[in-house]
């Protein structure tokens, strides 16, 4: 399917200079994205962004950015979709795995990475899953991608008309 609209992210301001980067999914990994493939992490709303940053404000709201992206992406999966998950072989507890004790702690595959390999070897550019952040809403979803560039058919363009977003490390000015 195609996904055409708006997405958001909450960004460590430190980071907040590569909106577009998967680099950080890529070196830690991610629920849908084993280490070393990039990914990025979008939620289809912006309190759906805020949670998944604080983890289901488990913690204190940190410090973020929190930018908005226009989206047009041809071959999405929406894995919120029974049938679509049916007809890809996507069973749902697979896709809720315990990713993180499985990877780090259990040394072995998540399902959910496997998953994703599946998905990506089969030509998707990305996927549309329920949040599985803790305390999120039933209505909460996400888009990951893997493909994913400044033209179409996997257009992604964070929204930033007047240029606030800093241009590098440096760009935030030091005030004493």
């Amino acid at each position: 399917m195609r996904f055409e609209g708006r997405a958001y992210r909450g960004h460590d301001p430190q980071w907040a200079f590569t909106p577009l980067s998967g680099d950080g999914a890529a070196f830690y990994g991610g629920r849908f994205n084993p280490k070393g493939v990039p990914a990025l992490y979008l939620a289809l709303s912006p309190m759906g962004a805020i949670n998944e940053v604080c983890q289901g404000l488990a913690a204190r709201i940190a410090p973020m950015t929190l930018v908005e992206y226009d989206v047009d992406c041809a071959d999405i999966d929406d894995l919120t979709d029974a049938s679509t998950r049916a007809a890809l072989g996507v069973v749902e507890a697979d896709m809720a795995c315990s990713w993180g004790e499985d990877a780090l702690i259990l040394g072995k595959t998540p399902a959910s990475w496997a998953i994703a390999t599946r998905l990506i070897a089969g030509g998707s550019a990305g996927i549309i899953v329920p949040s599985y952040a803790p305390e999120a809403a039933a209505d909460h979803r996400n888009l990951v991608l893997w493909n994913w560039g400044s033209r179409r058919p996997h257009r992604v363009r964070a929204y930033d008309p007047s240029g606030k977003l800093p241009a590098n490390q440096l760009s935030w000015p030091k005030f004493r």
